[in-house]
C-alpha cells in the first residue's frame, strides 16, 4: 500500500489560526485568503460576520467539539455555532454551502479584513440571490 503524502499547501496558501474572544475555541484554516463577502440578512447583520468559505479539509477544530453551542432557524440547514462562555460566533456551516465550513474573518489573528476584496451577498432575498451565487461560483471553479 502506497504512503499518503501529506498535504501540501497550494501556491499563496497560507495557515491562519482563529477563535472566540475567551480562547474556548480554537482552530486553523487553510487557504487563500483574498476575497471575503459580507451577507445583509438578519443573523449576519446582527454578528456583524465577513465571511470566508472553505472546504471541510482546510478546516481543523483545535479544541474540543463540546465547548461549541448551536444555533439554527428557518430551514435548520445552516448551523450557527458559537461559544456559549463569550457568545462569539467565529465559524459555522453555512445554509449556501453546508459541506464547506464558513469562517468569520473578523476572528482571524493577524487579518484586517478591509485590506480584502469584499462582495456583497443580498441574504434578505436569499431564494433569489443564491442562484446568481452558484453561478459565480461555478464559474471560478471552472476557471481553476
Amino acid at each position: 500500500m502506497k504512503k499518503k503524502e501529506p498535504e501540501k499547501n497550494k501556491p499563496h496558501e497560507r495557515t491562519y489560526r482563529g477563535g472566540c474572544h475567551c480562547g474556548r475555541i480554537r482552530f486553523e484554516v487553510r487557504g487563500n485568503l483574498e476575497r471575503v463577502s459580507e451577507c445583509n440578512c438578519s443573523i449576519c447583520t446582527k454578528k456583524g460576520y465577513v465571511h470566508w468559505i472553505v472546504e471541510r479539509s482546510a478546516f481543523k477544530l483545535l479544541t474540543p467539539s463540546d465547548n461549541i453551542a448551536s444555533y439554527a432557524f428557518n430551514t435548520k440547514t445552516a448551523r450557527h455555532l458559537f461559544c456559549p462562555n463569550c457568545g462569539v460566533a467565529s465559524f459555522y456551516i453555512p445554509r449556501s454551502d453546508p459541506d464547506g465550513i464558513d469562517v468569520n474573518v473578523r476572528c482571524l489573528e493577524g487579518v484586517n479584513p478591509g485590506q480584502l476584496e469584499l462582495d456583497h451577498f443580498d441574504g434578505r432575498h436569499w431564494e433569489k440571490s443564491i442562484v446568481g451565487y452558484n453561478k459565480e461560483r461555478e464559474r471560478v471553479r471552472e476557471s481553476k
